[in-house]
């Protein structure tokens, strides 16, 4: 009986712990999929990531604010800009069709941490992020605020576009 009772105890478990892993994996009104508080650190010790790494742990959770570059709210291009402007002393251009038109063009293989990434949302290039290693960017969302996410959620997934680079 004892045994029993551990085993279906160790099922259940596992099931709660994948159901709660499903429920992270929501699509939130603002067609974001993204992990909330989900604390990955970045894969390489690379001074970069560390940095920006830092910022992000600063403005996690602050609310999107369309237009926001600070403290109060970001939009996901402010939240790239003062993350570089903190992080790295580097000043980039503030909207993501300008930051798109700037930086090298990274191919998807050879994606590094503190590289930024885009996605097609609504049929045009319209969402950034910076990646930070182990399948893991950070930006701000809609609907969850300065967060960070899988590239490969089922939402990001299909909705990546490219990567550029900025030294």
């Amino acid at each position: 009986m004892r045994k029993s009772f551990r085993y279906i105890f160790i099922l259940c478990l596992s099931v709660l712990t994948l159901a709660g892993c499903a429920s992270n994996q929501q699509l939130p009104t603002g067609h974001n999929n993204e992990v909330a508080d989900f604390s990955v650190e970045p894969s390489q010790d690379s001074a970069k990531a560390e940095k920006l790494w830092q910022v992000f742990k600063r403005y996690q959770g602050t609310p999107y604010q369309y237009g926001g570059t600070s403290a109060n709210g970001f939009d996901c291009s402010g939240f790239i800009l003062t993350a570089y402007q903190e992080g790295l002393g580097m000043q980039l251009p503030r909207t993501t069709s300008q930051m798109l038109a700037h930086g090298d063009s990274v191919p998807p293989g050879n994606i590094e941490p503190g590289d930024l990434v885009f996605f097609r949302i609504g049929g045009k290039e319209q969402h950034a992020g910076i990646y930070m290693g182990n399948d893991r960017f950070i930006h701000a969302s809609t609907s969850i605020g300065v967060t960070q996410s899988s590239m490969n959620g089922y939402y990001w997934k299909g909705r990546f576009t490219q990567a550029r680079r900025f030294d």
